[in-house]
C-alpha cells in the first residue's frame, strides 16, 4: 500500500504561483511513477504530468500532456518520497482539484494509477 498526502493548495490570484507537494509513505520502493492530474468543477479528471520514480525508465524522467507543458512543472525529492508540481501564471480556468497518484504496476503507461491522494484544491481568482 502507499498512502499519499498532497498540500499547497489555497486561493491564489491570477498571474500567481502555487507549489503543490505530495508525500507518499508505506511501500513507497515498489513506486515507478507518480502524476499529477486536476478535476474542474463539471469537467472530467485531467492528467497533467508524471515523473519516473524506479524500475523501467530511469528516474526522474518526465511525461506531459501537451497543453499542460510551460506552466505546470513536475519534480521530486526522492529521499523525502516527494513528488511537487509548480504551477505558475495562474488562470481562473485553472481552478480545480489537484490530485497526485503513484503506479507500482509494472507495464502501466504514464496514465494509470494504483494509489491516489485525497487531492487539494486550488482556486485561481480573477
Amino acid at each position: 500500500q502507499v498512502h499519499l498526502v498532497e498540500s499547497g493548495g489555497g486561493v491564489v490570484q491570477a498571474g500567481g504561483s502555487l507549489r503543490l507537494s505530495c508525500a507518499a509513505s508505506g511501500r513507497t520502493s515498489s513506486m515507478y511513477a507518480m502524476g499529477w492530474f486536476r478535476r474542474a468543477p463539471g469537467k472530467e479528471r485531467e492528467f497533467i504530468a508524471a515523473i519516473s520514480w524506479s524500475g523501467t525508465w530511469s528516474g526522474g524522467s518526465t511525461y506531459y500532456t501537451d497543453s499542460f507543458q510551460g506552466r505546470f512543472i513536475i519534480s521530486r525529492d526522492s529521499a523525502r518520497n516527494t513528488v511537487y508540481l509548480q504551477v505558475n501564471s495562474l488562470r481562473p480556468e485553472d481552478t480545480a482539484v489537484y490530485y497526485c497518484a503513484a503506479q507500482t504496476t509494472y507495464g502501466y503507461s504514464w496514465y494509470d494509477y494504483d494509489y491516489w491522494g485525497q487531492g487539494t484544491q486550488v482556486t485561481v481568482s480573477s
